[in-house]
């Protein structure tokens, strides 16, 4: 019996060595080295087809967070949003696009339909997400956290409208927020996304 015991004492005590991150209130993340996930990351969100996604697993990429829609008078910055992942992915630029239909109803499709209308439209290649609400009451805790951040030019509060731009440095703080309508290939956008992809952490 204390030799049972003794194992299980064991075994509960390395579990609890286990190294882990937590995203948001779901599942834990293994931990790399010594880094900590920015506080931007420690969530989870659903992509476009309904699937689990640790945003720690964006960590030491830097992320420009979009909430976008599809019958919007701005819906044509998909194009900008799509040139600038082409442009610079390939030095750790990841785009995240999240529907909300908070302003003017103007996201009212399903996942499946927002897919397909940002593919065939726009071909959009970077990362699309499930609908999210942005705004309100029920803003979900990833908005909640990315509005509460004085990050300059925008400044915090809530989401204003469709194609706000939240940038997200490699180490998961936020950098940045722009305007809805700030494009996707202005000089001050572009300017501040080259800086946080120059730098180390």
């Amino acid at each position: 019996m204390g030799m049972r015991f003794s194992i299980i004492y064991s075994n509960i005590l390395a579990l609890c060595a286990c190294p882990f991150v937590f995203a948001g209130e779901g599942s834990p993340t293994p931990a790399t080295g010594n880094e900590k996930v920015g506080s931007a990351l420690r969530f989870q969100a659903k992509d476009i087809g309904g699937k689990d996604v640790d945003l720690a697993s964006y960590h030491g990429n830097v992320v420009l967070f979009v909430n976008v829609a599809s019958k919007c008078g701005l819906t044509s910055q998909y194009e900008q949003l799509q040139a600038l992942h082409m442009k610079f992915k390939g030095k750790g630029l990841r785009i995240l696009g999240f529907p909300a239909n908070q302003f003017g109803k103007q996201e009212p499709g399903t996942n499946s339909e927002i897919r397909v209308f940002c593919k065939e439209n726009y071909d959009v290649s970077f990362d699309m997400f499930s609908k999210v609400v942005v705004k309100g009451k029920e803003t979900c805790e990833l908005y909640r956290h990315l509005t509460s951040s004085d990050a300059k030019p925008k400044g915090k509060g809530g989401i204003s409208w469709n194609f706000e731009k939240v940038l997200v440095g490699r180490n998961g703080e936020v950098k940045a927020r722009f305007s809805p309508r700030t494009k996707p290939d202005s000089k001050e956008l572009v300017a501040a996304v080259e800086e946080a992809l120059a730098a180390k952490k």
